[in-house]
């Protein structure tokens, strides 16, 4: 049988054969954007994209307006009798019936009130400002029928309701005003189409010349959520031209001290995150880093998350990017995110690691000199199954760019164990991350000379087994490449074992060693 230092030699001749231990940074965190669709996604848990409004309690003149109506209820064929009358008094208690029943908390007749034609006369009656009370009824119909599904709140849109809606941001009267905000907040919620539709009709500066100092709460969380909105969805993304125009406004609303608009000032900038270098480096200039960073520590989970991701996405940059984070100390906080309860958090923050362990050597020892590595093993040993996909993808990226040192680091952590145990996974995907990251740990262990070394200590934890039954696996992917490494790096090694009684502790200290002189 030949000598072990055969074996060796053998193996330093195919390196050039293998994946390029060095792989470009840019081409990581493309393929960790890639793979993180599913965090990408909109969902209505994280933020409402539509609004109904129910509460007319609070409001003196709304309560002076429920006077004048009708005590008996109208029917909808009454209350549309009412709005063709030339009667601006009947008008304005038909309307605002209509209303009433749209702002039903339970099952409001809105595709009823659609077909019987109530949209074209709320549309006709945001007009009329002689009549601001009109206006104001009108608009709230609107803005209830706009909550619905896509269907009903193209029946808004398509009888012009939104060219006029941004018209009434201009109005003296803030309640109509802040209704019409509510309303447009609702079509831009719908979808990209929607969306440009009320940002090419000037939407957006006029949105932002409402929010001033005397600009009260619930108007300015109104204008913040719309303008939320106004920067959601990729497919396509916004006119980037327009929305960065809110980008110094959003910086100043960052200090705002209530949870909703700070909520979704940090939605809004997470949004525009969600995307190209150039247009997270416009975020970045505008000096929110600092700000997004520090609220990592909130407790309020409702900004936590919006905070957490915008973050997130700043590290999919480039090196200068995510410098910008880990020098504002969001290595700490993501540090400390990865024990967070709630799994979710604890997800993207392990998300947010694997794209700063994507990163350059300098980057990957900011990660291990934060003491990032014991928490990310641990969420790769016990967290739940999605967060460990985001830890193996953490720890291949840490592989595929760290230095011998980093790499016997982590090692010596313990991360083959619970590393080798996702071989199990159902997730073909998965799979194929760890038999990367094992390719890896393999190429470096090869430049030291110590192969078959770790090659037992993966034997020891079970990771041997499971690469043999992988090359049984029905998806091709998988099966090459769980065939090529036992062929590269395990073949020989298996028969060494049984000769080369190797503790794992004693090869962990000889594998630090040997990459301390590297």
């Amino acid at each position: 049988m030949p000598s072990q230092e055969t074996y060796v030699s053998n193996r330093q001749n195919r390196l050039t054969s293998f994946k390029n231990n060095g792989k470009g940074v840019d081409e990581m965190r493309r393929r960790r954007q890639e793979v993180s669709v599913e965090l990408r996604k909109a969902r209505k848990d994280d933020q409402l994209l539509k609004r109904r409004n129910l509460n007319t309690e609070d409001d003196a003149t709304i309560a002076q307006q429920e006077k004048s109506q009708s005590p008996v209820p109208m029917t909808i064929a009454e209350m549309i009798t009412g709005m063709d009358s030339g009667d601006d008094h009947l008008q304005l208690v038909a309307t605002q019936s209509a209303r009433k029943t749209l702002s039903r908390e339970r099952n409001p007749p809105i595709d009823a009130l659609i077909k019987s034609g109530i949209v074209p006369r709320c549309v006709e009656f945001l007009s009329r400002f002689d009549n601001p009370s009109l206006q104001f009824e009108a608009s709230w119909a609107l803005t209830n029928i706009a909550s619905g599904t896509s269907e009903q709140t193209n029946t808004v849109v398509k009888h012009g309701a939104v060219p006029k809606l941004v018209q009434l941001l201009g109005s003296s009267y803030m309640h109509v005003a802040e209704q019409a905000v509510w309303a447009l907040g609702n079509i831009a919620g719908d979808g990209p189409t929607a969306r440009d539709m009320v940002l090419n009709f000037g939407a957006l500066p006029a949105l932002l010349e409402l929010i001033k100092p005397d600009t009260t709460i619930s108007f300015l969380r109104n204008v913040v959520w719309t303008l939320s909105n106004l920067c959601r969805n990729k497919n396509p993304p916004p006119p980037f031209e327009i929305v960065r125009l809110s980008l110094p406004t959003f910086s100043r609303l960052l200090y705002y001290t209530d949870c909703d608009v700070l909520a979704d000032t940090c939605w809004a900038l997470s949004y525009l995150t969600d995307g190209s270098n150039d247009k997270i480096q416009a975020v970045v200039d505008t000096g929110v880093v600092p700000r997004l960073v520090a609220l990592l520590a909130s407790t309020e989970v409702t900004v936590l998350t919006p905070a957490l991701r915008a973050v997130g996405n700043i590290v999919t940059g480039n090196d200068i990017q995510t410098d910008a984070i880990i020098q504002a100390g969001g290595l700490i906080h993501l540090r400390e995110l990865l024990k967070h309860p709630r799994l979710n958090i604890m997800k993207e923050a392990t998300w947010a690691v694997s794209n700063i362990t994507a990163g350059n050597v300098d980057q990957i020892q900011e990660i291990i000199d934060a003491g990032v590595l014991d928490p990310l093993i641990h969420v790769l040993s016990s967290g739940d199954f999605r967060s460990q996909k985001e830890a193996a993808w953490a720890v291949t990226n840490f592989t595929s760019g760290g230095s011998v040192q980093q790499l016997a680091t982590l090692v010596q952590k313990g991360v083959l164990k619970p590393f080798c145990n996702l071989l199990d996974s159902k997730d073909w995907k998965t799979v194929v991350v760890v038999i990367d990251g094992l390719n890896n740990i393999m190429q470096t262990a090869e430049k030291m000379g110590a192969v078959d070394r770790v090659a037992i200590m993966i034997e020891e934890c079970g990771g041997l087994d499971k690469l043999e039954l992988l090359q049984n696996h029905e998806n091709e992917q998988v099966y090459q490449k769980a065939l090529n490494i036992i062929d590269s790096y395990f073949s020989e090694a298996k028969e060494l074992s049984q000769k080369l009684p190797s503790p794992s502790h004693e090869v962990i200290e000889e594998l630090t060693a040997w990459a301390c002189m590297m």
